[in-house]
């Protein structure tokens, strides 16, 4: 379980973001819907331990993110969080599997690769560097990446964001089913996605502001 309690994240231009307290359970599959600037991605960042409240916690279990050091937050990432990014952060000239195995640095298990791309219609594309690839098979790569080491939890920002409606909703639905049993918290904009997802949170609902939001 995920637990968002009083958190405020301030930005340097003096905007405040204020969360209403949010509880995400376990095993299940969480849409984010709302307006650019309220907060959806970075409160991906804030649980994911890439960013920090200035007030309130964040609870995975009984874990708080907030009072753990940078060093602490990156290795339960690592560990237990499978993140897949808006611009995917792949690397180009290399390619699929190497993209993956790039994860050996970090010390993770990428031996169920070959599961995983399968699983994802990649598998005959693995030895094909990145950049020959199309926007949804880039996409498909992040998700492999991001769920090769069997986190508990997904992060999604966008995962659909640079493709069209039918190979995002297909996307999606290969997200879905390979997700299967653990929480999956994704940003999106198309509420049209909402159908495959267990709950959808309006983030215009849950956000506040002061100063510029």
């Amino acid at each position: 379980m995920i637990t968002v309690k009083g958190v405020v994240k301030r930005f340097q231009n003096e905007t405040a973001i204020r969360y209403r307290d949010m509880v995400f359970e376990d095993g299940k599959s969480y849409m984010l819907l709302g307006a650019s600037g309220c907060g959806k991605s970075t409160l991906l960042n804030m649980i994911a331990g890439i960013l920090s409240p200035e007030e309130g916690s964040i609870l995975i279990g009984d874990e708080d993110m907030t009072k753990k050091s940078q060093k602490e937050k990156d290795k339960f990432r690592i560990e237990r969080i499978g993140y897949i990014f808006q611009d995917f952060k792949l690397i180009p000239e290399m390619t699929v599997m190497d993209n993956i195995n790039i994860l050996r640095l970090e010390r993770v298990d990428t031996s169920g690769a070959d599961g995983t791309l399968a699983a994802l219609g990649m598998l005959d594309k693995k030895n094909k560097k990145v950049k020959h690839l199309s926007g949804g098979e880039k996409q498909r790569v992040a998700i492999a990446r991001a769920i090769v080491k069997k986190p508990e939890i997904i992060l999604a920002d966008e995962p659909t964001g640079n493709l069209n409606f039918e190979i995002g909703e297909a996307v999606i639905r290969q997200l879905m089913e390979i997700s299967r049993g653990k929480t999956l918290i994704a940003v999106t904009h198309d509420e049209r996605l909402a159908k495959y997802f267990d709950c959808t949170v309006d983030m215009n609902e849950v956000t506040g502001g002061d100063g510029n939001v």
